[in-house]
């Protein structure tokens, strides 16, 4: 199973940055970052499956792909924001993370926008 190969990918590098960092924290930065690409690399052919599998549902059920486009772009900059967080956390840059998660709120917020907007024009044409 992947999942065990990921695992094992991790903590072995995990314990490899932890020799490392006391000599060369530098280097054990880019290990991180590197491995966590890796990974996150290693997982778009799945990302794309699920994805694709998605669409063909939302056209079977008759929803407008244009909602589903924009639940994928919000599930994306989710993602992306927590992995790029993550890293900055691990590099020991809290303050930075935070602020990478709060431009990812504002954005899923603007992208969600018309979304929410179209909710609300279906309930005040439900309403007497």
């Amino acid at each position: 199973m992947e999942i065990f190969q990921i695992v094992g990918v991790g903590i072995i590098t995990t314990i490899l940055i932890m020799v490392i960092k006391e000599h060369k924290p530098e280097i054990a930065i880019q290990l991180t970052i590197l491995v966590g690409v890796l990974i996150f690399i290693l997982m778009m052919d799945k990302i794309t499956g699920v994805v694709n599998v998605l669409r063909q549902l939302a056209i079977k059920a008759n929803i407008s792909l244009t909602y589903i486009t924009t639940i994928f772009k919000i599930i994306g900059i989710a993602y992306i924001a927590e992995f790029g967080a993550q890293i900055c956390r691990d590099a020991g840059e809290g303050v930075i993370a935070a602020k990478i998660e709060f431009a990812a709120k504002i954005l899923i917020m603007i992208i969600a926008l018309p979304i929410m907007i179209a909710i609300m024009e279906s309930i005040v044409k439900i309403l007497p």
